[in-house]
């Protein structure tokens, strides 16, 4: 597709970079002086350079016939919105004046001084000078009718005359003031030139009263209305359809009415097949509305005039002449086929501060920070799309349509999605790729908003930067504590007592329970010590601990979580921020994203587990996390070394007997237990109870025999049948063959006493000739059993077993324990006792 430049040929001052803005700035003042730019002062080039729409050129006729003489309305007021085209069409009838041969007085009432009166200045500029109307007292109708009669054919235009009134309403006459004369004037002139047949007067008043006008202002604003429309008609010269007609003869020269035609075609296909036409307008609509306003697409003047045009000293018209002039003088070189709000260059400092005196200047530092500079968010979303799409700016266009959709002095502010598209995709892409710069620009972007649905920028910065600068300020402590408080959370387990963060290996006890010691970095030294030793001695248990550690690839994701989370909670307390209640509705979903995503984060982070071997130890990855897995984090571990036969649960009696029995007669069941608590790498059992249910089925199943040693010799006296194990030092475990041999004997040495023959498979003992009564069948048990006993040091263990016997035999087991002649800390008590207790789920009565 061709340039814009070549198809609609800008005026030269605009190409040839010459072009003063002032030239847009309308001044029926300087016109009247035959002062000012030839754009306005020369009959000629005005008419050339402005577009007759049906309101001016329906004026100039009604004007014309009345001063004529031929009818018309002989009061006229002009009411547009500020900058709507009231002083161009004045300045139209003052040059069409001169072809009508009427006289004709101007008055503006921002040039004039507030001690002038309107009935001096009309006489002066009749007659050259003031001699009836010197005072500051409104003349009589008579003599104004006088005066206006005796120089028809009469003009007169009066542009701004409530400026004029407020600031007369400052100078006294007597007990009035002259703006209170001067209204009273203005009704004496409307019904005067409705009385002569060949003036006319044309009063232009705004449509609203200026915000920045005080309640006298309002009050004189609705007296002048009042008198003045008694008598006149109101003419609206310019209507929103004909705007782009008045731009285009502005600021071009000549249009290539066909070559547009082509490229407005395409233009519009595009659009219907990526489904970004404007909501309820049909492609036919839309393209008639952009053949009128061509090379801009529509948007760009309905944001302009509807929008911008909504500030009260954008001056609608002038002010949209006015920044489109710089825009083209920008794109000049380009070759842009159309212009779309993308194409408003930012970073030109003209066309910029064009824009921001209309707002706040602070939008400077958004602009530069979010959208121009070299580092902008908007850059590095330009460098973040595929190869495909570089070149093409798409981050800086749609950011620059989002900043122009932003501003309105009404309540519409924003762009939705396809609104932004239409102006910054180009139609050699799909226009789904700006879906994909928005995801980027809402991360990238410091002051970019979205609220229902609608992107937009604001001075204030978004929860983005707010979140970035809390971020910046959280200090390395904060993180280490709230890292320290999630594992405590994340940490708890049935099977393993967790020890956090512990460097001392002092601190990890030297006992039979499965330990897993958490620590902060991967330390090899550390984690040898505190498999290997308690404190400066050697530890007599080191295949009953794993440290788990973490995986330093994962750091920097799982930090960068933490701190989100902590500034998103300090965002959410921070009295001074003043938050939206969307703004909290949205930190409040990312927290609740955050509280799932920061466990899979921990756990990605902490994977790594010592796990002791013989010479060093081993490493097993626990992996990724499953989603939705609510098992804590020691629970993983323990479910991980239970899969790769680390810690087991169930041991297969043959095991036992292949490692323990093997070159060996006999065993120690107290022996076998210490040598797994002992040896890494050796037997890993989930509790005790798996060695002795190990023991009990290998027993029952004739794998080997439980004895003891007698006359240093191992005496078998359970074999293939149920056993309860005591992990006794002088409890054995032994070879089956020599448990076979010795029931043999037992069995012939029977025989030979009875003469019987008996199984020597069938447990030991006498047969009895004749059953017991019940009375010898009672006395044979206790129902109950008391014992009362001092333990001496060092034979805890030996009594284990049997207090393990004793609840084989009994349902109510209760122990009393009383210790004297020592001390233990409040804290070892809660620690070491309490703790114990509470994991083996007994409840407890203290009488300390």
């Amino acid at each position: 597709m061709k340039a814009f430049h070549t198809i609609a040929i800008p005026h030269k001052d605009i190409l040839q970079g010459r072009l003063e803005l002032n030239v847009f700035a309308a001044d029926l003042h300087e016109v009247s002086q035959n002062k000012g730019s030839d754009e306005y002062r020369n009959s000629k080039i005005f008419f050339e350079k402005t577009y007759l729409t049906n309101g001016l050129n329906h004026l100039l006729n009604v004007v014309e016939r009345r001063i004529k003489g031929n009818g018309g309305d002989p009061v006229i007021q002009l009411q547009t919105p500020f900058g709507g085209g009231k002083t161009h069409s004045l300045i139209a009838l003052f040059h069409k004046a001169n072809e009508w041969k009427a006289n004709k007085v101007v008055i503006v009432g921002e040039k004039i001084e507030p001690t002038d009166t309107l009935w001096g200045l009309i006489e002066k500029q009749l007659t050259g000078k003031i001699t009836r109307f010197k005072e500051k007292y409104a003349p009589g109708g008579d003599a104004l009718k006088e005066l206006l009669s005796a120089h028809q054919p009469l003009l007169i235009l009066m542009d701004e005359v409530l400026q004029y009134i407020t600031r007369a309403a400052a100078v006294k006459v007597e007990a009035s003031n002259l703006a209170a004369q001067s209204i009273a004037f203005m009704q004496a002139l409307t019904e005067t030139v409705s009385q002569i047949p060949n003036a006319a007067l044309l009063l232009s008043l705004p449509s609203s009263v200026p915000e920045h006008y005080d309640e006298n202002a309002e009050k004189l604003y609705y007296q002048l209305q009042k008198v003045s429309g008694r008598v006149e008609k109101i003419y609206t010269p310019v209507e929103d359809s004909e705007i782009t007609k008045i731009i285009r003869r502005r600021l071009f020269s000549s249009v290539d009415e066909k070559e547009a035609e082509k490229i407005v075609k395409e233009y519009v296909n595009y659009l219907e097949n990526q489904n970004l036409l404007p909501e309820h307008t049909q492609p036919s609509e839309y393209r008639e509305q952009f053949l009128s306003s061509y090379p801009f697409i529509p948007d760009v003047i309905d944001v302009l005039y509807k929008r911008w045009g909504t500030f009260p000293q954008f001056q609608r018209t002038r002010g949209v002449l006015r920044l489109l002039a710089q825009v083209i003088a920008s794109l000049k070189n380009s070759n842009n086929p159309y212009i779309t709000l993308a194409d408003f260059d930012l970073s030109n400092q003209e066309i910029r501060q064009e824009l921001i005196k209309h707002i706040e200047s602070t939008f400077n530092g958004v602009i530069a920070s979010d959208i121009t500079d070299k580092n902008s968010g908007a850059e590095k979303v330009n460098s973040k799309l595929g190869t495909a799409y570089q070149g093409l700016s798409l981050g800086t266009r749609t950011a620059t349509t989002i900043f122009m959709y932003s501003h309105s002095g009404g309540a519409v502010k924003g762009a939705q999605a396809v609104e932004v598209k239409r102006s910054a995709v180009t139609s050699n892409i799909e226009s789904a790729v700006i879906d994909s710069v928005f995801d980027y620009l809402e991360k990238e972007l410091f002051f970019l908003q979205k609220f229902n649905d609608r992107y937009f920028f604001s001075n204030m910065p978004n929860i983005n930067k707010i979140l970035l600068t809390y971020i910046d300020n959280i200090k390395d402590n904060e993180v280490a504590e709230y890292e320290l408080e999630l594992l405590k959370q994340k940490s708890n387990s049935q099977y393993l007592k967790v020890y956090l963060w512990e460097e001392k290996s002092n601190n990890i006890p030297d006992d039979e329970h499965l330990k897993l010691v958490i620590i902060k970095s991967d330390d090899k030294e550390l984690i040898n010590e505190l498999i290997k030793k308690k404190g400066a001695y050697p530890r007599t248990k080191p295949n009953t601990v794993f440290v788990l550690f973490p995986s330093e690839l994962d750091k920097g994701n799982f930090i960068h979580q933490i701190k989100r989370k902590i500034a998103y909670e300090n965002i959410l307390n921070a009295p001074n921020l003043n938050l939206s209640s969307e703004q909290k509705k949205n930190i409040n979903k990312e927290l609740d994203k955050l509280e799932s995503a920061i466990y899979e984060s921990l756990r990605k982070y902490y994977r790594l587990v010592a796990v002791p071997t013989k010479d060093d130890f081993k490493e097993i990855d626990l992996g990724i996390p499953t989603y939705g897995d609510s098992k804590s984090l020691a629970d993983e571990v323990y479910e991980k070394l239970l899969n790769e036969k680390e810690i087991l649960e169930k041991l297969a009696p043959n095991a036992l007997k292949i490692q323990f029995l093997k070159g060996n007669d006999y065993v120690s069941t107290e022996s076998i237990y210490n040598a797994c608590l002992s040896t890494p790498g050796l037997f890993r059992f989930s509790s005790r109870n798996v060695l002795e249910n190990s023991i009990v089925q290998g027993i029952r199943e004739g794998i080997f025999g439980l004895g003891l040693i007698e006359n240093e010799k191992p005496v078998c006296k359970h074999f293939k049948e149920p056993a309860t194990i005591y992990f006794d030092t002088n409890e054995i475990i032994i070879k089956d063959s020599i448990c076979i041999e010795q029931k043999e004997r037992e069995k012939k040495e029977r025989e030979g006493e009875t003469g019987q023959k008996t199984d020597a498979n069938e447990p030991s003992g006498n047969t009895p000739d004749k059953l017991p009564s019940k009375k010898e069948e009672d006395e044979k048990y206790f129902e109950q059993l008391s014992l009362n006993f001092e333990l001496p040091k060092g034979k805890v263990s030996s009594i284990l077993g049997l207090l393990n016997y004793l609840q084989t035999k009994y349902e109510h087991l209760k122990i009393h324990i009383q210790a004297s002649d020592g001390k233990l800390t409040k804290e070892e008590y809660e620690d070491k006792i309490k703790e114990a207790f509470r994991q083996a789920g007994i409840n407890i009565r203290e009488n300390n």
